[in-house]
């Protein structure tokens, strides 16, 4: 290669960054703004740095007295605020693409420090971002993205290699992870596998393997102690650290989120070629798992296969130790086609650790920085799947009283009209808890009893989406009123004096529903 042209070519980690920054940039904000939540999180890190404390009581539904409530990710929210107040929306949906980019990027150097096949490596990175594209969304969780990749890389490190330093920055590490995001808990498991992998091999080794896992099987064990310490150092204490096992032991919860379910292998679903790869390659492959590869694979495949919310955890658990597993699989290959893989693969892994382009990916940072800055990229709520028109619509007839809400809504609504309005619900389903997301349901869903729940809390008016059991059985009742319809929104106020002039003057109103787009709720 030209001496000059390398330094005007991007590696293929850069490459794959390139690819995937750019293409997420440039699709609107889409599927990154596709949740709620973004806002809802923005006005949590606002109030943090307006008050200078962590919530530790809900501050943004109606409900009396106000419920307990452990902000988890108050930190991740902070700095989302500050993004927001700075550089708008576009900053904030900006910053998650430059993370989610970075992780891969990060995972495709952690998979390459085996030196295997480069090509077989970069069509691994590919199907894996791919299959972890669904949960691309600008929310806390990406930072336990990447830092998930950081801490397996070195725990994976510390293993194989005759070094221990790297492994000292887990500690520090899980002092920033626990105050992000609850997934946290997901450092505690990796290094509770690898501190029992080690465990294992001390016990089955000898000589000198055995005095080596020894050591390593200690120092884990202190730093892991040393983790748990620092875990500590947070708003809530120690109930922080029981939050995650609380949420997930809600059967009901984890029953009826959609997140929570079980991936749907009837759609087009990347994930499933990526673990039926998994499958048939470890089928086939010439060398064993090792115990620790395999209690990973095992667990994490469960996670994913639970709940399509650990797919993207799954794809960087399982890419280093399938690109191991394959590379020994082509290693054995036979033929002329193998042989032909092997050698154009060995030529474009020297060409690649001789390109310079390393200023590329900053460049491309740069641009879009460059065109958000200028105003030729932008990113919104998207006003065809929230209820963008309607909140618009509510602050200008300063609708009064009390409000149930589609608990989609209740997270738009936060960002755009908190403090005045107040909602029933929003997607902080953990804090609600099972009564109240049955209560939730029982009404959204007409079921037995839903007007009871309707006095109990004293609600007004109702502003839910128009594609909805709720809403479809709303247009027949007397007692409630029509005042706002679009494709996304209906509002509907109750026929009592305190409304009767929001009745009259939309006395018209007729419901709309886009064809062929009804969900129910």
């Amino acid at each position: 290669m030209n001496s000059k042209a390398r330094y005007f070519l991007p590696s293929l980690g850069g490459t794959l960054f390139l690819a995937l920054f750019l293409t997420l940039s440039f699709n609107s904000g889409l599927p990154l703004l596709a949740d709620g939540d973004t806002g809802f999180h923005i006005r949590v890190g606002d109030f943090i740095l307006d008050t200078l404390s962590v919530p530790k009581h809900d501050i943004f539904s109606f409900l009396t007295p106000p419920l307990p409530w452990i902000a988890h990710e108050w930190l991740s929210e902070v700095a989302m605020a500050l993004l927001h107040r700075v550089f708008g929306l576009t900053g904030v949906v900006l910053f998650f693409i430059f993370l989610i980019s970075l992780t891969y990027c990060l995972l495709f150097r952690v998979v390459r420090t085996f030196k295997g096949n480069i090509l077989a490596d970069t069509i691994l990175l590919l199907l894996v971002m791919v299959s972890s594209y669904l949960h691309f969304l600008a929310r806390p969780h990406i930072f336990s993205l990447l830092l998930t990749v950081v801490w397996y890389s070195l725990l994976d490190a510390f293993r194989r290699d005759g070094r221990n330093g790297y492994v000292y920055l887990l500690p520090p590490l899980m002092l920033l992870w626990v105050n992000l995001h609850g997934g946290f808990v997901v450092g505690f498991l990796l290094a509770g596998v690898f501190l029992a992998g080690m465990g294992w091999e001390y016990y089955f080794s000898d000589g000198s393997e055995k005095e080596r896992f020894g050591k390593k099987t200690k120092v884990l064990g202190f730093v892991i102690l040393a983790c748990i310490l620092v875990s500590l150092v947070n708003p809530y204490g120690y109930r922080l650290l029981l939050f995650p096992f609380k949420l997930v032991s809600k059967k009901y919860i984890i029953d009826h989120v959609d997140e929570f379910l079980s991936p749907d292998f009837h759609r087009i679903l990347p994930f499933k070629y990526l673990f039926f790869l998994m499958i048939a390659v470890f089928a086939v492959s010439p060398k064993k798992l090792e115990l620790t590869e395999l209690v990973l694979v095992l667990l994490f495949s469960g996670m994913a296969l639970y709940s399509y919310r650990y797919i993207p955890l799954y794809c960087v658990i399982v890419a280093p130790i399938l690109s191991r597993q394959a590379f020994f699989l082509l290693d054995r290959a036979k033929g002329d086609v193998a042989h032909g893989w092997k050698i154009r693969s060995g030529r474009i892994a020297d060409m690649d650790s001789s390109i310079r382009g390393h200023w590329l990916p900053v460049a491309a940072v740069l641009l879009v920085a460059f065109c958000a800055a200028t105003g030729k990229l932008e990113y919104r709520f998207d006003g065809k799947i929230k209820p963008v028109a309607a909140v618009k619509f509510l602050k200008e007839e300063n609708i009064r009283g009390n409000m149930f809400n589609n608990d989609e809504f209740g997270d738009y609504l936060i960002y755009a009209a908190s403090p005045p309005y107040k909602v029933f619900i929003d997607g902080r389903l953990d804090m609600y808890d099972t009564e109240k997301v049955k209560e939730y349901r029982k009404v959204a869903e007409v079921g037995s009893g839903w007007e009871k729940i309707i006095e109990k809390y004293g609600i007004t008016w109702i502003f839910f989406n128009a594609d909805s059991v709720l809403s479809r059985f709303l247009q027949e009742k007397e007692e409630w009123h029509l005042i706002y319809a679009d494709p996304v929104a209906h509002i509907f106020v109750k026929k009592i004096p305190e409304n009767r002039a929001l009745i009259n003057k939309y006395r018209d109103i007729k419901p709309v529903v886009e064809v062929g787009n009804e969900k129910g709720s």
